[in-house]
């Protein structure tokens, strides 16, 4: 797996993949910089070799050339997190973007626009890939959020660079991480995934049952699972469509030796709100008129056992709606037990939108052993797909 250490960039042009999709407010102010900053280490080799950057990425999905998704929004922030003066390209592509990447020094960092202010960087089109090649001497893919996507900027354009393509740093680091949950982990393994839909996570769920021990099922997933097993849920989420696939799913993980952790007790509502009534009931007991919303204190024990016993975690998906203040605790609580695990010497894996939103807001990001940055990416890489992106590289 060749990365940037495996280059030096002396007198080089690198165009490097980035993630800059950051989000912003209404005055066009990024509210989270965690995207450049994790660009930052690759960026800062390169520049450090005597080498100079073209960045490329997009943002958001403009319908054409849309003002409001153009990429000079984020120049000052770029600017101040890498710690360099970003020079920004009006286009992507065409004179204006030939001009700004011919005129740059060693030790200058250059963003072009958003490359979804054209319909060919998603179709993968291979011209307008080798015109975005066409202004770099190495390729560098540091984008673990699109990896997924077999656009010509994460994709098509490697080909251009027989030779000269690598991974950056961060998504070295996504693809290693993710190598020592699935492939090369020390075990006892514990997967936890939660969030609404078992239909979600099924490919994931049967890609990873070779490689576990332990599942912990929570979120609104639970409620299928229980509901299959002929519980009451009341009026909790369930897709009843996927009752017999929770039943094959719990046969799967018995012939394979695979021990499945269902919550027991759950904090259940008469609404789906933070002021609601609340009551801790056993799972396959909720009356009508209420749905569960969070795990309750007898899972979150269970649980506790499972993870301080763990050596490989993998974090998907929160336990309860955690968003609302009164069912935060599950999530909150076994992002504890793993931090407390991961503190004793166990690997942890955190990816996935909401898990991730969870560590961040309860002050666990620091605690894990890995934060992962690509929420559909790290999905299908669990599912076990080859991801176009780094296909590209590796080819």
């Amino acid at each position: 797996m060749k990365t940037i250490n495996d280059f030096n960039f002396k007198n080089k042009k690198a165009i490097i993949r980035v993630d800059f999709n950051v989000p912003l407010d209404e005055k066009f102010n990024v509210t989270d910089v965690n995207r450049i900053e994790a660009a930052k280490p690759t960026i800062d080799k390169i520049l450090i070799d005597g080498g100079s950057v073209i960045l490329m990425s997009h943002l958001g999905r403009p319908k054409g050339k849309e003002e409001k998704y153009s990429l000079k929004h984020i120049i000052a922030t770029c600017s101040k997190v890498l710690g360099v003066n970003v020079k920004f390209a009006e286009d992507c592509r065409g004179a204006i973007a030939k001009e700004a990447a011919s005129n740059l020094q060693k030790g200058e960092v250059l963003l072009l626009e958003n490359l979804r202010f054209y319909p060919e960087e998603e179709a993968g089109d291979v011209e307008f890939a080798k015109e975005l090649a066409s202004l770099g001497d190495i390729y560098v893919n540091d984008a673990f959020g699109t990896a997924h996507r077999a656009h010509a900027s994460t994709a098509i354009i490697a080909q251009f660079f027989p030779e000269n393509k690598c991974f950056g740093l961060l998504l070295a680091k996504e693809i290693e991480s993710l190598n020592r949950v699935l492939n090369n982990s020390v075990k006892p393994v514990t997967a936890v995934l939660g969030g609404s839909k078992v239909s979600s996570k099924i490919t994931v769920i049967e890609n990873i049952l070779d490689k576990i021990d332990h599942m912990i099922i929570g979120g609104g997933m639970t409620f299928t699972f229980v509901k299959a097993l002929g519980g009451k849920i009341g009026n909790s989420i369930c897709e009843d469509d996927k009752l017999d696939l929770a039943l094959e799913i719990l046969q799967k993980a018995k012939e394979k030796n695979v021990q499945i952790h269902i919550p027991v007790d759950v904090v259940a509502a008469d609404a789906f709100s933070n002021d609601a009534n609340t009551k801790i009931i056993d799972v396959n007991q909720i009356p009508d008129g209420w749905q569960g919303l969070d795990a309750g204190p007898k899972s979150l024990e269970n649980f506790k056992k499972v993870i301080l016993d763990s050596k490989t975690i993998l974090w998907n998906g929160p336990l309860g709606v955690f968003e609302m203040e009164n069912f935060a605790n599950g999530t909150i609580k076994l992002g504890e037990f793993i931090a407390e695990s991961t503190k004793n010497g166990a690997f942890s894996l955190v990816g996935g939108g909401d898990s991730v939103a969870a560590v961040k807001q309860f002050g666990l990001e620091d605690k894990m052993s890995y934060v992962s940055t690509g929420g559909g990416a790290m999905l299908e890489m669990l599912e076990g797909t080859v991801l176009p992106g780094i296909a590209a590289i590796l080819e």
